[in-house]
């Protein structure tokens, strides 16, 4: 079952869905899922469906309502096609760490008003660019945040940039999986090494887990990166994740 909904926000007003089970009978331990740079579509409401089956209310807003409302790729259309990737990485430009930390403290105000969220700590999972938002997110809210996971993420720990998650995750208090695709060129070997020291430095619980064979997007059935035994353990990974920690 899922609704849409609107949430205010210091930048405008978040166009967003919540999922729970269709035998929910109450409030349920929140989980946010921010989409790939695909944005909201079909398959990433059946990812979050398939989550909440599991006894949550899952959040999924779109991390682009600052320029767009709904589904930002046309019908027929790849977040890959080359007369769209340009659009989307214009409005990705525009999620600065700024502008992630003002949307995450809208999406916990809506996750505390709103009737299908339990009281208590959450967790937040991201696909893609947005592995690194869901990392920001639990170093921000560490007292919220009991659990982040990250699949096929891309660029956590480039060494040059100075707004890379790899810089903040010392604040991280709760459980963090990543799953990362093989021969990432969005992410390759040394980012994951750097990646995997910052938080063993913090003493971070952390697991990482590489995805032997599978190509980054290997969770998005719309992509031809797709890898159907990748995505099944992906979710049997996250379901783990989600059900010792919340």
């Amino acid at each position: 079952m899922s609704r849409a909904i609107d949430i205010p926000a210091a930048d405008g007003t978040i166009d967003a869905h919540v999922f729970t089970p269709g035998n929910a009978a109450g409030p349920l331990p929140a989980v946010v899922l921010f989409t790939d740079i695909g944005g909201l579509r079909p398959c990433y409401h059946e990812k979050a469906q398939r989550i909440a089956d599991h006894g949550y209310a899952v959040l999924m807003p779109n991390v682009y309502y600052r320029d767009a409302t709904g589904a930002v790729v046309p019908e027929g259309k790849s977040f890959r096609d080359p007369d769209v990737r340009p659009t989307l990485l214009a409005y990705a430009a525009h999620l600065t760490p700024e502008a992630q930390a003002r949307d995450f403290a809208a999406l916990l105000r809506c996750i505390d008003s709103e009737a299908e969220f339990a009281d208590g700590q959450v967790g937040v999972v991201g696909y893609c660019m947005t592995g690194a938002f869901a990392l920001r997110m639990a170093a921000e809210h560490p007292g919220r945040v009991a659990a982040a996971a990250g699949f096929h993420s891309a660029r956590l720990a480039e060494a040059d940039d100075p707004a890379s998650p790899v810089h903040v995750v010392g604040t991280i208090e709760g459980r963090v999986y990543l799953g990362h695709a093989d021969k990432d060129e969005l992410l390759p070997p040394e980012q994951i090494a750097r990646m995997d020291q910052a938080l063993a430095d913090a003493g971070v619980h952390f697991t990482t887990e590489l995805y032997q064979g599978a190509a980054h997007g290997f969770t998005a059935k719309d992509a031809p990166s797709y890898d159907a035994a990748a995505d099944a353990l992906h979710h049997r990974r996250l379901a783990m994740l989600l059900d010792e920690t919340l």
